[in-house]
């Protein structure tokens, strides 16, 4: 290719990566300014380590610990702005970057290149390896001075399939909230109450609600999906972004979120599990490092959105 031709298309490229870049700005600004404390620990298992953003709750008593485990496009500034809003209702929210390690030069999510790299890379992860992970921030988050003793994880896109996997891993939870993600393959294992937000323009995930609605059923756990009418996958980090046009993920994300709030407030400690310490975690401080960024949800809405209860399995 000339020369000239190749500064024509790198013109042309450069608004396409620059507005990829700041696609989250609008998050970034909202972390900076809050006025909670917010640090980075590497938590060690075994030979890895995986390094959290930890929040913590400006409040006199302790509080529960909520494991947040990202969407697809790894430890994003949307996700830690989203611990810090659960933070700012009173609870210690610890968010592992699960892509520690994988990226270049041994990297974390702010490492990727850009959004089709940290995409494969965490499709790619292994499942053991991701529970693990998790199963650390449990154990250091569980053992914090400013802890009560309730543990709850939450997770959204491939987090909220993450979210229902760690609950038939994990057997001290108080609760998983699982948004728009799949359920596990094997529920009998499941102990904690399983709480669902799925939105009514997600086919792909919506596809697989009655299956897992039988197989909780039929194991006897409990499970309280609910459905966002005019809602399209993702509406929690769209339902906020300032570009969202579909006032549904808006409407979606704000109901979702209180009631979110509420089951947290209203959970009961979980049993002493019998996989809550089987490895070492060490934690010590770190430097904070960049993140990545995620899209906004486009999906059409409907004129006026509301929740639907899809079932109430006791």
């Amino acid at each position: 290719m000339p020369y000239t031709l190749k500064l024509v298309a790198a013109a042309l490229l450069l608004p396409l990566a620059t507005a990829t870049l700041h696609a989250q700005d609008w998050a970034k600004t909202r972390l900076e300014a809050s006025p909670r404390h917010h640090e980075y620990v590497p938590l060690k298992h075994g030979d890895r380590t995986v390094q959290a953003f930890v929040v913590y709750p400006e409040v006199k008593t302790k509080a529960p610990v909520v494991i947040l485990i990202h969407e697809i496009f790894g430890l994003s500034d949307w996700a830690k702005e989203m611990a810090d809003e659960l933070a700012a209702q009173g609870f210690i929210v610890i968010a592992p970057d699960l892509l520690t390690g994988f990226g270049p030069n041994g990297g974390g999510s702010d490492a990727f290149p850009n959004q089709d790299a940290t995409i494969k890379a965490v499709s790619g992860l292994d499942p053991a390896v991701v529970n693990a992970d998790l199963d650390a921030a449990a154990d250091y988050g569980k053992k914090l001075p400013a802890a009560n003793g309730k543990l709850a994880v939450t997770g959204f896109c491939w987090g909220g399939g993450k979210s229902f996997a760690f609950a038939a891993h994990r057997k001290d939870l108080s609760a998983a909230f699982v948004f728009y993600g799949p359920g596990p393959s094997d529920v009998t294992t499941i102990t904690a109450p399983v709480y669902g937000f799925y939105a009514g323009n997600d086919a792909r995930i919506g596809a697989t609600l009655p299956a897992t609605v039988d197989a909780m059923k039929a194991a006897g756990k409990k499970y309280e999906p609910i459905t966002y009418d005019g809602a399209g996958h993702g509406f929690m980090r769209a339902g906020e972004d300032p570009s969202n046009n579909v006032p549904g993920n808006k409407t979606a994300r704000e109901q979702a979120f209180t009631r979110l709030v509420t089951l947290i407030k209203e959970m009961k400690a979980g049993p002493v599990a019998a996989n809550a310490s089987h490895n070492k975690t060490v934690a010590q401080r770190s430097q904070p490092t960049a993140s990545c960024h995620a899209t906004t949800n486009t999906a059409k809405a409907s004129p006026t959105p509301q929740p639907t209860e899809t079932a109430a399995i006791m």
